[in-house]
């Protein structure tokens, strides 16, 4: 009896043989997780070579716009819903894949549908493809990047973490840095998802109505220089320089809303000293 007990404990005291199978279980495990995390960026990147490469960005132009407009304002009147959906779907990739041009994408949807809906689906369009972009930025190199950070982006991400929410609005309402630069920034700073998303769907909002504004007016402008070039618009020469629709005190403005949304941030600095 003793002995089958002594036996018995010896079984339960030896520890199982690995077979194998647990490593290669973990190998599996971390290879999905590579595949997980870089997946999106593979296909984000994928898309993004394939639209320029077939030229899809250049499709983006004044000339295009002023040339099909006649079409375009036909097929709003006919199917306003599906045209909205189409543009804000068409927003989003733009902004997911990082085209130049956004500017005259959200003047184009003010010039087809009027300012107040224009902007408000220019916004929608614009919040989605940013969204898109902080995640994939997120779930990749992101990660990445925030473990490799030296001291002064260590100090910095945890400044910024602080009071994300106002630096991102700062950052959308002040046209300084690119579009695509301030989707992927906080994603290397680990921003909450739901305090991006409604800091870049607020921060866009001034400037997205104010292009869409210009947008509304641009067919008086476009008359005015069929007046003066007729065929002009037929045939996409019409010179009008969208730059020059953007005045000084537009971009005082911005930076002044800008300056504004930190104000928070500058009176929490004053009450800690």
């Amino acid at each position: 009896m003793e002995e089958w007990m002594l036996g018995d404990e010896a079984n339960r005291m030896t520890p199982p043989k690995d077979t194998g199978q647990t490593g290669g279980k973990t190998q599996e495990r971390t290879a999905a997780e590579r595949l997980r995390k870089w997946l999106p960026l593979a296909v984000l990147a994928g898309l993004m070579v394939l639209g320029f490469a077939l030229g899809l960005h250049k499709q983006l132009t004044l000339s295009n716009l002023i040339m099909q407009r006649q079409d375009l304002a036909g097929y709003v009147e006919q199917n306003l819903v599906l045209a909205i959906l189409a543009y804000v779907a068409i927003y989003t990739v733009a902004v997911a894949l990082s085209f130049p041009g956004a500017s005259l994408l959200t003047i184009a949807g003010g010039f087809l549908f009027g300012w107040v809906i224009g902007g408000f689906a220019t916004v929608l369009g614009a919040t989605i493809g940013a969204c898109a972009v902080f995640l994939v930025a997120r779930s990749s190199f992101g990660e990445v990047l925030t473990n490799r950070a030296g001291p002064f982006l260590a100090r910095l991400a945890e400044g910024f973490r602080k009071d994300a929410f106002h630096y991102l609005l700062f950052l959308r309402l002040t046209p300084v840095f690119p579009f695509w630069l301030v989707n992927i920034a906080p994603a290397i700073f680990k921003m909450p998802l739901p305090s991006y998303t409604v800091a870049t769907f607020v921060g866009i909002i001034p400037g997205t109505f104010a292009f869409t504004f210009i947008g509304s007016g641009l067919d008086s402008v476009i008359a005015a220089q069929e007046a003066a070039n007729p065929g002009c618009a037929a045939s996409g020469t019409c010179q009008i320089d969208v730059a020059a629709l953007v005045t000084p005190q537009l971009l005082v403005a911005f930076f002044a809303l800008g300056i504004a949304s930190l104000i928070p941030v500058i009176l929490k600095k004053v009450r800690n000293r």
